[in-house]
């Protein structure tokens, strides 16, 4: 199998990065199924895209004809079978869990086509965790996207059973589909920017948690000193703070840390109330137009504490 033999691409969940993984592939020209668990998840995802083709639009990336014409392109599916029947190359994104993972795997891995390459988009495990439960750890890989908006940075993570071709085959497939692949030589988990990233992440809700800091002063410092336009806080919405709250509460179990465990129980009240960030309109900030991207946000000395 070489590059050229890839024709449809099958995205496996359809949240915030399953649709900008798909997008990104139909824009360059790959027919996409988008495989998700319910209509209703499949309908967010449909009006999801159509922002999300708005904001390359606007960024001058694409016009209305060629955006339009990779919606064409992507087809939405609950139906397992239709979905994996045709596939050349799998991108799974579906919640942080590696069990979960492994089992969606093992059923996609007796509808897909043998010669079919599976990746996990995960962002904080790594591919070893579950590569034998994909039934074809030879052609199964971490290939990691950050938000597509913003960045065409990607990872890309073999674990030790990965084949060296299938390796080479997805860095390809990776530059065709517009993409900087960063080639990690060895399993690590949080690849290299979200291994940094979380630690990020941890300073700024142990400080929220502890009540040293407001979240806004907490981004107010960050912004003001680095010179960006968001926060830890504003990323983690980005993100999904449901994405993120798995994160912490997995790695606060799995290392028994209290802080850890504090900074998971700060999180969880915003799950629990569907407060999820910018895909559902309120997290740390509400949406469209949250407090950090006024222009006086970081001198402001009020704020909602």
């Amino acid at each position: 199998m070489n590059l050229e033999d890839i024709k449809t691409v099958l995205i496996i969940g359809s949240g915030t990065m399953g649709q900008q993984i798909g997008f990104q592939c139909a824009v360059s020209g790959f027919d996409v199924m988008m495989y998700d668990i319910a209509n209703d998840m499949l309908d967010a995802a449909g009006k999801r895209l159509d922002k999300l083709a708005k904001a390359y639009i606007a960024q001058g990336r694409l016009t209305e004809e060629t955006a339009d014409a990779a919606k064409a392109k992507i087809l939405m599916t609950t139906d397992a079978q239709a979905a994996g029947e045709h596939a050349d190359f799998v991108s799974e994104s579906v919640p942080e869990d590696p069990k979960l993972k492994g089992k969606v795997f093992a059923r996609f891995n007796e509808i897909c086509p043998a010669h079919a390459i599976f990746t996990t988009n995960t962002s904080s495990l790594v591919p070893s965790m579950f590569a034998e439960a994909t039934g074809r750890p030879e052609r199964f890989a971490a290939f990691h996207f950050h938000d597509t908006r913003v960045t065409n940075v990607v990872d890309i993570m073999p674990h030790p059973g990965t084949s060296p071709e299938v390796v080479g085959i997805i860095e390809a497939f990776a530059v065709r589909i517009g993409q900087i692949p960063i080639m990690l030589k060895k399993e690590n988990f949080g690849y290299v920017f979200n291994a940094m990233l979380m630690e990020l992440f941890k300073s700024a809700q142990t400080l929220a948690a502890n009540n040293v800091a407001s979240i806004e002063d907490v981004d107010r410092a960050w912004m003001g000193v680095m010179h960006t336009p968001v926060g830890p806080f504003g990323i983690m919405d980005s993100i999904g703070l449901d994405t993120v709250w798995k994160l912490t509460d997995y790695w606060a179990k799995i290392v028994k840390d209290p802080q850890q465990i504090a900074n998971a129980a700060f999180m969880k009240p915003y799950v629990d109330k569907g407060a999820l960030g910018e895909k559902t309109g309120k997290g740390f900030y509400s949406y469209p137009s949250p407090a950090y991207s006024a222009s006086d946000f970081v001198s402001s000395a009020a704020g909602t504490k």
